[in-house]
């Protein structure tokens, strides 16, 4: 599976999926208007071990919402993430059985590196 899951109104997200060119055969996905499904959320959580792994807690709402005070557990990140695209650490991306997540250079170059091999 090639799939990458963005943010369209993100220019992070913008310039990562420009560095990454050419996406052959990727499927993108904006989690702002195309909603993750629990099961696309399940099968990032089965490559990144965990469910705090994809969450963001540089998200606005994380400290609106005095998430940062809390004790979160896997089921509290599940869910946050499910409620609101903006808990999701951007972008995601499938490569195969690889997993990619947030924007952190060395995540985009092992990204870059797969996706071009």
């Amino acid at each position: 599976m090639k799939k990458l899951y963005h943010l369209s109104t993100c220019d992070t997200c913008q310039r990562i999926i420009k560095e990454l060119q050419p996406l052959d055969g990727f499927e993108l996905q904006d989690i702002k208007t195309d909603a993750m499904t629990a099961s696309q959320v399940e099968a990032m959580k089965n490559l990144a071990g965990s469910y705090e792994a994809l969450f963001s807690k540089r998200a606005r709402l994380y400290r609106q919402q005095g998430l940062n005070e809390k004790e979160l557990s896997e089921a509290d990140y599940k869910k946050l993430i499910l409620e609101h695209y903006t808990f999701l650490k951007r972008p995601v991306i499938f490569v195969d059985d690889q997993i990619f997540i947030g924007n952190s250079k060395k995540v985009v170059e092992a990204a870059k590196a797969a996706i071009h091999s």
